[in-house]
């Protein structure tokens, strides 16, 4: 459907801006953390999906589809593929992370209500509207399609032992029904096409998330937060909670990873998570540093620790880039909480970030089912969506296998993540 082409390529122009899971400073520091990377460019020629003139000429950058006839632009995008081995060696997954976008530009929800609002004033029959209207819904056969034939494009020039390629999709939707409702259509396609491709019971990335724009007024920004958070935050300064600031290149760095560890582990005790190795913080934010330093332009990666005469209460690791900066991790003490350190901790990395040329903070996964007031994730929903940013739902992890040994994979992995979160937060009640 779209003659899709790869190669690999060594390096890419788009080094601190997109997502940051594509940069080349995030695949070289996640290399050093058991994965490699390859670079690609792919080459797609998108057929014009309201194209009915067969004999329409083209241009140097289109070609006629040898399937539908139809008028095709050509496309390329550069992406990054991850890869990680398993079972020493015996085989890998391969993970794409916010790749690809939707194919074509929806139309804008105002066309869409004033295109009804018109229609139905003279008839009742929606069938009727001829408009060219394009939404995530109507790209379901093309974009199942599309991760399919990428997929099988990369296939050659990954290891042999990949058994299958998870692509984390960078499309969002504003309601978690509309996600359901885009990703139940790829599901049918999927079906009835006989594609390899499924939706995977584990999600990479958190798929839900808010976004807080920075593209304001500091001012703006205070204003759409809740007020309780306003408050929270004004409180937690007045009572003399002081937030302090530290990068890779800092010489008390290892003391304060040190601290920030001992919060984590604290957090992952009261809440049931896990974490990492207190090695894996201390690499990235010097990591950071080191190519900073170095004259090259990559995210910036700082560590937030709020205090309270002399102790250590919350810390929050955040990455800045051109165009995203996303809170990472973060921990806090079982003590001093009536302090509300974690609100004065993002709003300073909020700052902070639109001082740097961010345009939105991402506070980097929420419970959307944390709505419900008698939920065990409601309190974390409430702190993040009441900064005033705009809930967005990603469309999860997709899988293409490649092997047979995918299904063996899928049922341990599923196994696994069933154990982790129901039987043991069971067990610990949680």
């Amino acid at each position: 459907m779209f003659n899709i082409e790869a190669k690999l390529i060594d390096d890419t122009k788009h080094q601190n801006d997109g997502s940051f899971l594509q940069t080349p400073f995030w695949c070289d520091f996640k290399s050093r953390h058991g994965w490699s990377y390859r670079r690609f460019e792919i080459s797609a020629y998108l057929p014009d999906i309201f194209a009915e003139d067969e004999n329409q000429n083209c241009e140097c950058n289109e070609k006629k589809s040898a399937n539908s006839g139809k008028l095709c632009t050509k496309k390329r995008y550069e992406v990054a593929v991850l890869n990680r081995n398993f079972a020493r060696g015996m085989f890998s997954i391969a993970y794409i992370p916010l790749f690809p976008k939707l194919l074509y530009e929806c139309t804008p929800e105002e066309i869409i209500d004033k295109t009804f609002e018109e229609k139905d004033s003279e008839t009742e029959d929606i069938s009727v509207i001829s408009e060219n209207i394009v939404t995530p819904e109507t790209q379901s056969i093309e974009f199942a399609h599309f991760l399919t034939e990428i997929a099988y494009s990369l296939k050659p020039l990954l290891p042999k032992n990949t058994i299958v390629i998870r692509f984390d999709p960078d499309v969002s939707f504003r309601e978690p029904d509309d996600r359901d409702f885009f990703n139940y259509g790829i599901k049918m396609v999927a079906f009835a096409d006989r594609l390899h491709l499924k939706k995977s019971k584990v999600d990479i990335q958190p798929p839900d998330s808010t976004l807080v724009d920075l593209c304001c007024t500091e001012e703006e920004i205070f204003s759409r937060m809740h007020s309780k958070w306003r408050y929270n935050i004004r409180l937690s300064e007045k009572k003399g909670v002081l937030i302090k600031r530290y990068f890779g290149d800092d010489p008390e760095i290892t003391q304060k990873i040190d601290k920030f560890y001992q919060l984590t582990k604290e957090t992952n005790a009261r809440d049931g998570n896990s974490c990492h190795a207190k090695s894996y913080y201390l690499d990235l934010i010097k990591f950071s540093a080191e190519r900073i330093n170095s004259g090259k332009d990559v995210p910036l990666i700082s560590l937030y620790i709020a205090e309270h005469d002399g102790d250590a209460i919350a810390g929050i690791m955040t990455l800045f880039s051109h165009d995203e900066a996303v809170y990472l991790y973060g921990a806090s003490s079982n003590s001093k909480r009536n302090l509300m350190p974690n609100h004065f901790l993002q709003w300073t990395a909020i700052k902070d970030a639109k001082a740097y040329g961010s345009k939105y903070y991402d506070m980097y996964g929420i419970p959307p089912e944390g709505k419900d007031e008698n939920h065990p994730m409601h309190g974390l929903y409430m702190f993040k969506a009441n900064f005033g940013g705009k809930n967005i739902h990603r469309t999860g992890s997709w899988d293409v296998s490649l092997k047979i040994y995918y299904i063996f994979y899928s049922l341990m992995e599923n196994l696994r993540a069933f154990w982790f979160k129901k039987i043991i937060k069971k067990l610990k009640g949680r």
